[in-house]
């Protein structure tokens, strides 16, 4: 369904753009410890946004190559692309903070696990500032529960922690089908790889 828009495409592109920009200048701010809840809570916010844009953006751009900058000119494909980014964002944000919640329970005597659902629920219901769709949050809330109801936190940080956030990429991703199905495991391991960054980081930077 085609989403209409209430602002002109021109502000369209500059939106679109920043939120591929800004990440990334997130990403490369200089590194503070974490420290407390609150701290990790923006770690995981931070993170799930950086991973979920670079890899969808680049994907996209990888895929259409001089065509890229002509999807900021089609209403429609904007559209998907904010849908498919919030859809992947939302479930990034759930296998970082279950990847998190683990491995400080096994390895850094912290166990915070009682408090995964306030963690995610808190970044998703900040994340309305920023337009994220009611839909896709609530839905998002019930797939959390869902998995935390199965999770094993002394397993979860390893055995393929990120595997959904990558199938999300996969499945969302406004490509058409028949190509996308030729690049499924360029595109699972850009995540897979992606993550694989931020688990070093988190590892390097926990001071609890």
């Amino acid at each position: 369904m085609a989403i209409k828009y209430k602002v002109k495409l021109r502000d369209l592109k500059l939106e679109h753009l920043k939120e591929y920009i800004f990440p990334m200048f997130n990403f490369l701010k200089p590194k503070k410890k974490i420290t407390n809840i609150s701290e990790l809570k923006d770690f995981i916010q931070r993170k799930s946004a950086w991973v979920s844009q670079e890899t969808l953006y680049g994907y996209l751009k990888t895929r259409m190559g001089a065509k890229y900058v002509l999807m900021f000119d089609d209403e429609i494909f904007l559209g998907s692309i904010n849908k498919a980014k919030w859809n992947i964002f939302a479930v990034a944000l759930q296998d970082l903070t279950f990847y998190c919640l683990s491995y400080l329970k096994n390895n850094s005597n912290f166990d915070q696990t009682l408090v995964a659902k306030d963690i995610y629920e808190e970044i998703l219901n900040e994340e309305t500032n920023n337009e994220m769709p009611n839909d896709i949050i609530e839905s998002s809330k019930k797939k959390f529960n869902e998995r935390l109801e199965k999770i094993d936190w002394r397993k979860y940080y390893l055995n393929l922690p990120f595997n959904k956030s990558a199938l999300a990429l996969y499945e969302w991703s406004p490509v058409a089908e028949e190509l996308k199905s030729l690049d499924k495991k360029i595109v699972l391991n850009s995540m897979i790889l992606k993550w694989d960054n931020i688990k070093k980081e988190f590892i390097k930077l926990i001071n609890f």
